[in-house]
């Protein structure tokens, strides 16, 4: 039997056409929470961490004070070796809960939204979670990063500031001179810079590639017309660069990926769904960790990098 004609110009067939609904929300981005995979990731079982930090690398000069490199490689006959030891400090860190939870949601609100309400809670509950535990890891780099002190401090990371007014007055910029300096500096307190991770904002991020295709391309073509194509740099001089919202502008951090710092995890990431029969549900995300910055001489810390 024919559908009658419905007075809008068309069949009456269109009130029982099927609608392709798609239940996840739209309309924003969420930012990758990727630092924790550059820490070293053991386990703790207390929620008081004590750690030790060496305060010096090879035992010369620097290591034992009063004794200079001679006092080794030139010892007279018959004299007795000279005596040398690490120094260590005593460090604690109390371990840090990171937890959040989501309203109730009803269950007539679970079962006919348009949108799968209870999955975009679980996703955006549970990367609340990892952002600001991958804030945290952020934070420890940037306090010892921006303590600039006037004497060298074993909790202290080494900085210095770019190379011209910043990476964005392309006349005067060089960021592969920083970064060069960055991995000079590691180096010099014995640790490897090859495979650094570059970390920096979306901001220094376009004036590295402006700098490296536009300003540079001419004079590394091959570079220039790869990234053109790309669009993304992964690797840069042997190290790792990488883009992150979480990071703040006008400073680029170099660092040692597994050595600079440990992620120590007491409770690991964990959920739950709160049910109230006939009601509703809830979702509940925690995780229980701290980081520490145990080789703050693996890292340098870029400033002054936008004007």
């Amino acid at each position: 039997m024919a559908m009658p004609y419905d007075g809008t110009g068309g069949s009456a067939t269109n009130v029982i056409r099927g609608i392709d609904v798609d239940k996840l929300a739209k309309g924003f981005a969420v930012e990758a929470n990727v630092f924790k995979q550059f820490c070293t990731t053991s386990k703790t079982n207390a929620r008081e961490i004590r750690w030790y930090k060496k305060t010096a690398g090879f035992l010369d000069s620097t290591g034992t004070t009063g004794m200079t490199t001679s006092d080794i490689s030139n010892t007279s006959s018959l004299a007795r070796p000279h005596v040398i030891q690490p120094e260590l400090s005593r460090k604690t860190s109390y371990v840090r809960k990171f937890m959040a939870e989501s309203p109730w949601l009803s269950i007539e609100d679970i079962n006919d939204s348009d949108i799968d309400i209870l999955a975009t809670t679980v996703r955006d509950v549970t990367a609340g979670v990892q952002r600001k535990v991958d804030l945290r890891i952020y934070s420890v780099l940037v306090e010892a990063a921006e303590a600039t002190p006037t004497v060298p401090n074993p909790t202290d990371m080494p900085d210095g500031a770019s190379t011209g007014p910043g990476w964005n007055t392309v006349a005067s910029c060089n960021p592969i001179t920083d970064i060069l300096t960055a991995k000079q500096s590691i180096r010099s307190f014995g640790y490897d810079p090859e495979g650094a991770v570059v970390l920096m904002n979306s901001i220094e991020h376009k004036w590295l590639m402006n700098y490296l295709i536009n300003v540079k391309g001419s004079s590394i073509p091959a570079f220039s017309s790869d990234k053109v194509k790309t669009g993304v740099v992964m690797e840069l001089l042997g190290c790792r660069i990488v883009v992150s919202e979480n990071v703040t502008t006008d400073s680029v951090i170099v660092f040692v990926p597994q050595r600079t710092l440990t992620f120590k995890s007491y409770m690991p990431l964990a959920t739950a769904i709160l049910d109230e029969p006939g009601i509703g549900k809830k979702f509940r995300v925690w995780e229980e960790c701290e980081v520490l910055l145990t080789d703050p001489n693996s890292g340098y810390h870029i400033t002054n990098t936008i004007v």
